[in-house]
């Protein structure tokens, strides 16, 4: 198991444990009533479109789980460039165990896949550019971890992992704080003050007045919020080197190229992981039929 997913394994087996208790329920009753329960299988974790690996680990987890004797043998790392006929592992042993596991196996290792997949498209993208993709919070309910993670296979860098991690102001705050009398620059200075130690305080702006009442209240990090390129390259300007820019909102594949020549540090996309599509893996099964004696 990768590093980062081991310091996660207790919650990694809380969600196997779920997910496998969803999708088995009372018993896989079509595999028991057909196939013989002593039939050993070899299998192939086939990839079938190009993209990039993520989950191979966590699928290895799903099938030990089910079955201890199954061997599992991962012939590809997390963050390795897929394409069609790339065998990503092999998992031999009892056949019923086999087809009880692989759609949760399959489940995980194609979305994750996918995330890390379409990651690497924006990667590729502005590669050449001073500027760092990173992820948000608009992730899966209970998936967080493994889509986060996904994304760091794909050449992303993680936003904060929860409410805890970073004070990011927003809208929603601002709007609340101003009904009550506060400019933003107060809002910003009053995050400051009362921060934890080592916590960075981001504040979302929408336009040139805010971005310079962010600066003068010494934002660690200036988020611009659904601006055109023109805008963010006259905001960029504005903010001293010291502090961090992040270009956020509608940002996608055709437009991410022109975010990122405006200067900015940063570029946060939602769709990383909230509209990522599976990809395409298959386990292709080949039964072991004994030799008669």
């Amino acid at each position: 198991m990768t590093d980062k997913l081991a310091l996660y394994e207790n919650q990694l087996n809380t969600l196997i444990d779920l997910a496998l208790e969803e999708d088995i329920g009372g018993g896989d009753i079509t595999s028991e009533t057909l196939i013989p329960a002593d039939l050993r299988a070899k299998t192939t974790l086939l990839a079938k479109a190009d993209g990039v690996l993520a989950g191979v680990d966590l699928a290895k987890l799903v099938f030990i789980k089910v079955d201890p004797d199954l061997k599992f043998k991962t012939l590809l790392k997390d963050g390795t460039e897929l394409h069609p006929g790339n065998v990503i592992g092999t998992i031999t042993g009892n056949a019923r165990s086999i087809l009880k596991a692989e759609r949760v196996a399959l489940n995980f290792l194609q979305k994750l896949s996918g995330i890390a997949s379409q990651t690497a498209e924006y990667v590729a993208i502005i590669g050449d550019l001073p500027v760092e993709i990173l992820d948000t919070r608009k992730t899966t309910p209970g998936m967080r971890l493994l889509e986060k993670y996904a994304v760091s296979m794909g050449g992303g860098r993680n936003h904060r992992f929860n409410l805890s991690d970073g004070m990011l102001i927003k809208d929603n705050h601002l709007a609340t704080l101003r009904a009550h009398g506060m400019t933003l620059r107060e809002i910003v200075n009053k995050a400051k003050s009362g921060a934890p130690e080592g916590i960075k305080v981001e504040v979302e702006v929408t336009n040139l007045k805010e971005v310079r009442e962010a600066v003068a209240a010494a934002a660690d990090i200036i988020m611009f919020d659904n601006m055109s390129p023109a805008k963010m390259r006259a905001a960029v300007k504005i903010v001293p080197a010291e502090i961090m820019t992040e270009a956020s909102g509608n940002i996608n594949l055709k437009t991410v190229r022109a975010a990122a020549e405006t200067g900015v540090n940063f570029i946060s996309i939602g769709a990383l992981t909230h509209s990522s599509k599976a990809l395409d893996i298959s386990l292709e099964f080949q039964p072991i039929i004994p030799k008669r004696k």
